[in-house]
């Protein structure tokens, strides 16, 4: 079997019989008002982190989810998008679309706002996604995308891109790697389906992002996911892998390169009330600026002396001058 066909044989296992944090840490689903979700959700909650963040879906979004799971996030997103068809949720494995219809159709009865045909489950894959080019507004994955090799994870997010209206939002949520995982690790397909030798490292995984055409990526969330060790998994030194929550949209990318908001702010602190670039970046004394890492580095670089730049939170979620 290719790895591909292992990874879909396990989740075909796993649909029949949920194993409850089986390969991802379990948080708590994001509590909105009015929203239940049911307890065969919760149970099959494999993403390990967030897709659904509230700023980006306003005006009921069309969103097409890739990798439908238990249906917990299709069923957050429906939330927002309450009309049928509103969420497409594409998925390949069999067992695992019969699930996540299953536990949408106790979301029906738990929930008074919710209809059935608010989420079109649909047979596919990421290399192939089932809709015209240019027209949903959204498209999120939860920790599958980090299963696939690059050439495969290379595919995806052109196809992610292809389907995207101008403007729309690639909304993911992957472990990454702090360090580079050995071959022994990645060709371990098991290991691999349990979203655990896949992962690339920052740098790698927001490049592809970026040669896939997308011109500026938000990151709302980086924080510890798993520890390889060594002893466990054959490794010289211990390596940890993180959970990184990204937004990233189909613009164009600038002539000086992608912007990739991380958090910094820039705060100026000269002797005049304001600092103007003559780059579209202006500067309040005193006030701090969200900027992105590349205006970041410049900005410290033209003023070193009156100009402080910030660390990276790994959060941000609007509102910069770039």
């Amino acid at each position: 079997m290719t790895y591909l066909e292992t990874v879909a044989q396990f989740y075909s296992e796993v649909a029949q019989t949920p194993e409850i944090g089986l390969c991802c840490v379990q948080s708590t689903p994001l509590q909105l008002p009015g929203l239940k979700i049911p307890l065969p959700m919760q149970e099959m909650n494999y993403g390990c982190g967030t897709t659904v963040h509230t700023n980006e879906l306003a005006n009921q979004p069309t969103v097409l989810y890739v990798g439908v799971g238990g249906g917990l996030e299709a069923l957050q997103f429906a939330y927002f998008s309450r009309r049928p068809g509103a969420v497409i949720a594409i998925e390949p494995v069999e067992a695992m679309r019969e699930a996540a219809a299953r536990n949408l159709e106790i979301a029906a009865q738990e929930n008074p706002w919710f209809d059935t045909s608010f989420v079109k489950i649909c047979a596919g894959d990421a290399f192939n996604l089932p809709v015209t080019d240019a027209s949903v507004d959204v498209l999120a994955q939860n920790c599958l995308f980090n299963i696939f090799e690059p050439a495969d994870l290379t595919r995806a997010l052109k196809e992610a891109y292809r389907v995207l209206k101008p403007g729309g939002r690639l909304q993911m949520s992957d472990p990454i790697t702090t360090r580079s995982i050995p071959k022994h690790l990645q060709q371990d397909e098991r290991l691999r389906a349990l979203c655990l030798s896949g992962a690339l490292t920052y740098q790698e995984y927001t490049q592809l992002i970026i040669n896939a055409g997308f011109g500026q990526i938000e990151i709302r969330a980086r924080r510890p996911y798993r520890l390889l060790d060594k002893q466990t998994y054959n490794l010289e030194e211990n390596i940890l892998l993180e959970s990184l929550d990204s937004v990233s949209f189909k613009v164009d990318i600038p002539e000086d390169g992608a912007c990739i908001f991380t958090g910094k702010t820039a705060i100026y602190a000269g002797t005049q009330p304001f600092f103007d670039d003559a780059a579209g970046h202006i500067l309040q004394r005193g006030i701090p600026a969200a900027v992105c890492d590349k205006t970041a580095a410049k900005l410290a670089a033209l003023k070193p002396t009156e100009i402080m730049v910030t660390d990276s939170t790994w959060y941000y979620d609007g509102g910069g001058c770039c």
